[in-house]
């Protein structure tokens, strides 16, 4: 528990700017810069979202979502993920706003911050954070959130939602950290 509390302070020290002394001095320019260009690369991304009828969407947004949260960890990653998901509906709507997908975008931040950030890059670490948030945001909160939204069953919807998130599993494992890895070998993320 105290290594969680200490990943979360990590975390949220990244968004400020601090004195010798530990005094905050301000909120950290590159970071706050960093931030503005993935969630903008994330908002052109998601405008090219496929929608497959009420319950199924497939978009690659995430990819950017997945940068910011392993640069910066879980606590300005669910920040992040929770306002980019509150900015892509005013951007590009995809079907009615509900909060639970505000919630689970959030979610779907601290978690990949918690096992990405300030962790080596691996294939591995990366399928199991996918997996998680793959189990954890889309396939049970995505489904009650379909549930509530038009009040079908959740074993009804569970199915469908289950095999496209397993197709989409190693694909987007992939396509993040093959990027992630290029950027590493190229020093880019460094400088971010």
């Amino acid at each position: 528990m105290k290594k969680l509390a200490t990943l979360f302070r990590e975390s949220y020290r990244e968004f400020y700017e601090y004195a010798p002394d530990g005094t905050v001095k301000g909120v950290r320019v590159r970071t706050v810069t960093t931030l503005g260009l993935f969630g903008a690369i994330a908002v052109v991304l998601g405008a090219f979202t496929l929608v497959l009828g009420d319950y199924i969407k497939i978009g690659f947004s995430t990819i950017a979502n997945q940068f910011v949260y392993y640069l910066y960890g879980p606590a300005i990653g669910g920040l992040f993920g929770g306002v980019l998901d509150i900015l892509k509906y005013f951007v590009k709507p995809t079907g009615a706003f509900f909060p639970g997908w505000t919630v689970s975008a959030a979610v779907a931040g601290v978690l990949y911050g918690c096992i990405l950030y300030r962790r080596p890059l691996s294939l591995m670490r990366v399928l199991a954070a996918e997996l998680t948030v793959s189990v954890v945001c889309n396939m049970l909160l995505g489904t009650l959130w379909l549930t509530i939204m038009y009040e079908k069953g959740f074993l009804a919807l569970l199915p469908m939602r289950i095999l496209k998130n397993l197709i989409m599993w190693p694909v987007n494992s992939l396509i993040f950290y093959s990027m992630a890895w290029a950027l590493e070998k190229g020093k880019v993320l460094r400088v971010l």
